[in-house]
């Protein structure tokens, strides 16, 4: 979900950043095989060149390289969702700690921004409105981005949201939606935030993303 706007990027970053927004939203399913004739047709650029986005996919198990059997969107399981809620909650502790010692000003009104529009999403999402869920979800990723967006480290908020990523596409495939009690989470972390208060923050963010992993199981589409 790079910010790099669409003009100043090759046709081949483009094409990259498009196919791997329809894997994370579930537009290319899991073990749907990817067929680069189609795909240059879908997406517009060579063979060559999405073979390339396809391997640099592959590195972030994203896509499955088969050798001379082409390549596959990477399956889901229950097991590998732990594992990166797990790692999620690792990073995203270690990196909201860091955030609320160091955040200002003017990280604090970022905070408030991003849980401006995600509140407004939210409430449109318990009204029944579900005509949008990707917009619902890149406002999740960027109220959590912006948390710990003082941590001090490009690194770590990198890794931080290539981890997301992967926990926002289990979330996708199964439509998860917690109403009341994620939009209450969000508000809660927003007034930790405000306080600069990490030790009860990390407690609801455990909460949160445990919350998540539970209720994207029970839908019973992840197997």
């Amino acid at each position: 979900m790079g910010a790099i706007t669409k003009n100043a990027e090759a046709p081949g970053e483009r094409a990259y950043r498009r196919i791997r927004t329809d894997i994370l939203f579930g537009r290319l399913l899991p073990g749907q095989k990817l067929k680069l004739d189609r795909l240059k047709q879908d997406y517009g650029v060579s063979v060559s060149t999405l073979r390339e986005i396809l391997n640099r996919l592959a590195s972030e198990r994203l896509v499955l390289a088969e050798g001379q059997r082409g390549f596959d969107v990477t399956t889901v399981s229950v097991e590998d969702l732990r594992e990166i809620a797990a790692l999620r909650e690792l990073l995203e502790i270690h990196a909201l700690t860091e955030s609320f010692a160091a955040g200002d000003d003017e990280w604090e009104a970022n905070v408030v921004a991003a849980h401006h529009k995600l509140s407004l999403m939210e409430e449109r999402m318990k009204s029944g409105d579900h005509s949008d869920t990707e917009t619902w979800k890149r406002y999740d990723w960027l109220f959590h981005q912006a948390l710990i967006s003082a941590c001090g480290s490009s690194t770590l908020m990198e890794t931080h949201g290539g981890v997301f990523d992967k926990y926002l596409r289990y979330q996708m495939l199964a439509l998860s939606y917690r109403g009341d009690v994620a939009a209450r989470e969000h508000k809660q972390l927003l007034a930790c935030a405000l306080k600069r208060d990490a030790a009860k923050a990390c407690k609801i963010l455990r909460e949160h993303i445990h919350g998540g992993v539970e209720h994207a199981l029970a839908t019973g589409t992840i197997g």
